[in-house]
């Protein structure tokens, strides 16, 4: 691997995981963040979501150094409030993984990486085995669809974004390891998986465990 094949990314250090093609809405309070997330909504440009494995999202003085994954996922801005000063409100897409070979800490606290761009899911269709963990998502994204339009909740969007690919092992996987409740080191690990099938055959496990599938 050479140096011109990486590329230098700003990274937003978070105790939650993004997957490729799932939403990630942001409270951005911390000074450093404002700047960063500020200059990349004028650029139009995206940053690195990385799950934190060390110390909090917010520094605290005296607190734990920060240390995160060495995967992670490119952010890109959808939507972008400034509702008070000092205080903004975003709403991210996840797009493509990548793998961390340097990072370097700036003297106002923000991260940037050297990384290398991670090969995404090949499209591949539900083997008939797992058709039910497609079937159990889509009723979940209707049943959330219609609660929404019968509250008259239309402002408010769903935690699953289209295009919806119900047919697809990884775009599956990946929404159901958003929705289902576990921690954040168990969804950095399937995130990582470079099979969708087998992040597919782990989610009906824990499915199954859960008594939703």
């Amino acid at each position: 691997m050479t140096s011109t094949s990486l590329t230098t990314l700003p990274l937003f250090p978070l105790g939650s995981v993004l997957y490729p093609g799932g939403l990630l809405p942001l409270r951005i309070f911390e000074v450093r963040y404002l700047h960063m997330i500020g200059e990349a909504h004028k650029a139009g440009a995206p940053f690195g979501v990385v799950a934190l494995t060390q110390g909090s999202e917010v520094r605290v003085a005296g607190g734990e150094a920060e240390r995160f994954a060495t995967i992670g996922t490119l952010a890109e801005i959808r939507r972008f409030e400034a509702p008070q000063p000092a205080l903004l409100h975003i709403e991210c897409a996840g797009t493509r993984r990548f793998r961390i070979h340097s990072s370097a800490q700036q003297k106002n606290g923000l991260w940037t990486g050297e990384v290398e761009w991670l090969a995404g899911d090949q499209p591949l269709p539900l083997p008939d085995d797992l058709a039910h963990v497609s079937q159990a998502l889509k009723r979940l994204v209707d049943t959330l669809e219609a609660r929404r339009v019968a509250e008259g909740r239309e402002d408010v969007r769903l935690p699953v974004a289209e295009p919806f690919h119900f047919d697809d092992c990884g775009w599956v996987a990946n929404r159901w390891c958003e929705l289902l409740p576990m921690q954040t080191e168990l969804k950095q690990r399937l995130m990582e998986l470079e099979s969708p099938l087998m992040r597919l055959e782990l989610v009906a496990d824990l499915l199954s465990r859960h008594g939703i599938a």
